[in-house]
């Protein structure tokens, strides 16, 4: 899966998190949670809910690495670089 479409998930996904967020104005390496404004527990739903899209399991221990737009794109890219047989 390419980084525009999986950019494109995460941006669908904020959008049902977040509504009146535009993600587009999110910086590439602004922290998410303050950027939308959201708390911990919209957080773990935004991730659950991309676990759900996308299939990739985020354990706990990553968490730290998908503060940012960039590392939460860059986290899934990786993610799914890894599947064998997973080209989209």
């Amino acid at each position: 899966m390419s980084e525009t479409k999986i950019r494109q998930a995460v941006f669908d996904t904020i959008r049902q998190i977040a509504p009146e967020a535009d993600p587009r104005k999110i910086g590439v390496n602004e922290n998410l949670r303050e950027a939308l404004d959201i708390d911990s527990f919209d957080f773990l739903n935004l991730l659950i809910s991309l676990h759900k899209r996308l299939g990739v399991e985020i354990p706990e221990a990553d968490y730290g690495q998908l503060v940012t737009l960039s590392g939460l794109v860059r986290y899934l890219s990786s993610k799914l670089a890894d599947r064998p047989g997973r080209n989209s």
